[in-house]
């Protein structure tokens, strides 16, 4: 079940990418720390939490992770609380996404789900007018 969630998302998260192709046989790196991380997306439909990093430390998201999440609740003071698998169900690095059928972390079982493709923020991020944020 978690392989169709998965799958479905995966859909609707990627677009095609006209550059160069990816290297799959490069190793995936492991999760990066948490002061990398740039943003936090939780995605209802698919019951997934984002996380993105940026590896270089400049701002721009290059390493990507998903995690199932098992349940979602509100704080005390109205923030959201996630629980979620301990581990990511995909990742995205390097123009190629990877998934990992057994959630047990970058050990190298992970396998290449897709290449070529980039992440699409959009998706979760649309509110522009006129080109213009909101």
């Amino acid at each position: 079940m978690i392989l169709r969630i998965w799958l479905a998302c995966a859909c609707l998260l990627l677009s095609p990418l006209n550059g160069p192709a990816a290297a799959s046989k490069e190793s995936l790196p492991v999760e990066p720390d948490t002061n990398l991380r740039v943003d936090e997306i939780y995605d209802h439909e698919s019951r997934l939490f984002i996380m993105l990093y940026s590896l270089k430390g400049n701002g721009v998201v290059d390493y990507i992770t998903g995690r199932s999440v098992i349940e979602y609740t509100r704080s005390n003071y109205g923030n959201p609380v996630y629980y979620t698998e301990p581990q990511p169900l995909f990742y995205w690095w390097n123009h190629t996404m990877w998934n990992d059928p057994t959630i047990d972390g970058v050990n190298g079982n992970e396998r290449v789900y897709q290449e070529n493709i980039d992440f699409d923020l959009s998706r979760y991020k649309p509110c522009t007018f006129n080109g213009q944020s909101c």
